[in-house]
C-alpha cells in the first residue's frame, strides 16, 4: 500500500472482531510512534499497551465514543476494542508544545496500524482520572490519548461534505464521515 492510499483509507473503527493482535504487531506500532518528528528531540511520550482483556474491560467504560452518534456510535457488545496503547507525556521532559509530538506518534501508530490491517479509534475524551487509577500512571506522567485497537469489523466511507460536519450511520448501520473538499480548503498564490 502507497503512503497516500493509507492516509486515505484511514477511518476511525468502533466496531472490533474479537481477534488478538500479535504482540509484534503492537510493539510495530509503538515503534512507528517512536520515530515521529519530536519538538527539540525532546522525546516525551510514553505508551502503556494493554493487551490484557480484564484490564480492557476496565478501560472501556473510561472513553467517549463518536459524540455526534452518541450511544449507536459506540462499540456494541462483543465488538469492543482487544487492546489500547494509553498515550503518556513525561512533564519532567515534555515543553509546551508536547501535543505537536503526540499528533505526529499517533498518526504515525495509527497508519501503520492501516497497513497492518488493524483498525483504530484516537480518543481524546477520556476519563483521566480512572485510567490513572486502573493503570497505576504515575503523577510525572499526564495522560494524553487512548489508541483503542483492533482488527476492524465495520469499513466507515468517506463522503463529500455538503451541510454538515457530523459523521452519521445509514440504514444499514455503516457510518459515513464528511471531509471538506481540498477546494474549500486550499488557497493557491501564484
Amino acid at each position: 500500500m502507497q503512503v497516500f492510499e493509507t492516509i486515505t483509507k484511514r477511518r476511525s473503527i468502533r466496531r472490533f472482531k474479537q481477534d488478538a493482535i500479535p504482540l509484534e504487531t503492537h510493539k510495530k506500532l509503538v515503534d512507528a510512534a517512536r520515530v515521529a518528528p519530536s519538538a527539540s528531540n525532546l522525546q516525551p511520550l510514553r505508551y502503556i499497551l494493554v493487551v490484557n482483556p480484564d484490564l480492557g474491560k476496565e478501560v472501556f467504560p473510561t472513553l467517549m465514543w463518536a459524540g455526534y452518534i452518541a450511544p449507536e456510535g459506540n462499540p456494541p457488545p462483543g465488538e469492543e476494542p482487544t487492546a489500547y496503547i494509553v498515550v503518556l507525556v513525561n512533564k519532567d521532559v515534555a515543553r509546551s508544545d508536547y501535543q505537536l509530538d503526540a499528533g505526529a506518534a499517533i498518526e504515525n501508530l495509527i497508519l501503520t496500524a492501516v497497513e497492518e490491517g488493524i483498525g483504530s479509534c484516537w480518543l481524546g475524551a477520556i476519563d483521566r482520572n480512572k485510567i490513572r487509577e486502573i493503570l497505576d500512571v504515575s503523577e510525572q506522567f499526564e495522560i494524553e490519548s487512548v489508541i483503542a485497537l483492533g482488527y476492524p469489523n465495520e469499513e466507515p466511507v468517506m463522503e463529500a461534505m455538503k451541510d454538515s460536519i457530523k459523521y452519521w450511520k445509514d440504514e444499514s448501520g455503516r457510518l459515513h464521515v464528511p471531509k471538506r473538499s481540498l477546494e474549500e480548503i486550499l488557497e493557491i498564490k501564484e
